[in-house]
């Protein structure tokens, strides 16, 4: 089975669009994972003549496809609470406006509905993304947290995100939800009890990303196989736990790139996760879509980084068998 390898260009959003996709083509990518960020993509300009057009020509000239689009970071602030200072750095002056918190939630909606017709614009069948949280605050459950809240959180989501995924269903595209801490869905239970609350409709799925499983204890094989009609795309960040006896699941208030943390994200193939494992129970669900390789490694420089987890990951893109071993088993007489 040969799945295309695309780079993720949320972490290179300083750079042109541009120069990502020069990098990326001479890096042997067959396309990019492209994300609402920086100069990459502006839903808001979706129907403006000529914009869709111009990126998809620039792609052409370096060899590449994109196979789905992202934004997490507009998608954080639909169901978020509280709305504060850390999405204003993140959503950009047009959702965030004047900072009224109900505000932000209902123009970063219309903007993950907008993503949708961009997608549908760029002939991508695929967004990727977060949802937010109105009770991740709760994540401790101390002091107790009575069982109404929680579920009034997911009565909140579904009630943000159904007008959202009606506009997903009129375009033809699929969201696909990054579990991740932070949002809605960020563990095996929260992932079911989220699917439950849209009533399990098609146009939500699922991105696999294993660097935060394994973060949290949870097994990225098994999470494959029991969502397997829901992983609609697949980003690739490795992670290096380094237990010490002082590191603890929450992080301690140490910043993402701090050692002190106990793990790290590490270039793809260095780390813990199990990638070969992992490649073949994506294979096993029939998973072919793309492989994006997100970099974000704090020890290694990108320009290095992103190449080396090309490589690393490219040695797993292996066919599935074509050797039936019950055909085979049962001819040995």
């Amino acid at each position: 089975m040969t799945r295309p390898y695309t780079l993720f260009t949320g972490q290179w959003a300083d750079l042109p669009l541009e120069d990502v996709a020069r990098f990326a083509a001479g890096w042997g990518y067959d396309g990019l994972e492209i994300a609402c960020s920086g100069d990459h993509l502006d839903p808001w300009r979706w129907d403006e003549p000529g914009y869709v057009a111009g990126k998809l020509a620039m792609l052409e000239r370096y060899g590449l496809k994109v196979w789905a689009i992202s934004n997490h970071l507009k998608g954080q602030a639909v169901c978020d609470d509280p709305i504060d200072f850390r999405h204003q750095g993140i959503v950009g002056t047009k959702v965030w406006g004047d900072g009224d918190p109900e505000g932000v939630r209902q123009r970063a909606a219309e903007e993950m509905k907008l993503t949708a017709r961009l997608a549908q614009a760029l002939g991508v069948k695929t967004v990727v993304g977060f949802t937010g949280s109105s009770i991740w605050q709760y994540v401790a459950m101390f002091p107790p947290v009575p069982e109404s809240v929680i579920d009034a959180g997911y009565q909140d989501f579904a009630d943000r995100w159904n007008p959202i995924l009606d506009v997903f269903d009129e375009c033809g595209v699929r969201f696909a939800h990054e579990v991740h801490p932070s949002e809605i869905a960020y563990d095996y239970w929260t992932t079911v009890r989220t699917l439950e609350a849209i009533g399990h409709r098609p146009a939500f799925g699922l991105n696999w990303d294993p660097s935060h499983f394994m973060w949290q204890g949870i097994d990225p094989v098994s999470f494959i196989w029991d969502f397997k009609d829901r992983i609609y795309h697949v980003d690739c960040k490795d992670t290096k736990l380094r237990p010490t006896g002082r590191n603890t699941v929450m992080g301690s208030h140490l910043p993402w790139g701090d050692p002190r943390r106990g793990w790290d994200f590490v270039s793809a193939g260095r780390g813990d996760v199990p990638w070969e494992s992992s490649f073949r129970a994506l294979t096993s669900i029939g998973y072919d879509g793309p492989i994006s390789i997100e970099w974000e490694d704090a020890g290694m420089d990108r320009l290095q980084g992103a190449p080396e987890a090309l490589a690393a990951l490219k040695k797993f893109n292996f066919a599935p068998s074509a050797l039936s071993f019950d055909a085979a088993f049962s001819n040995q007489a």
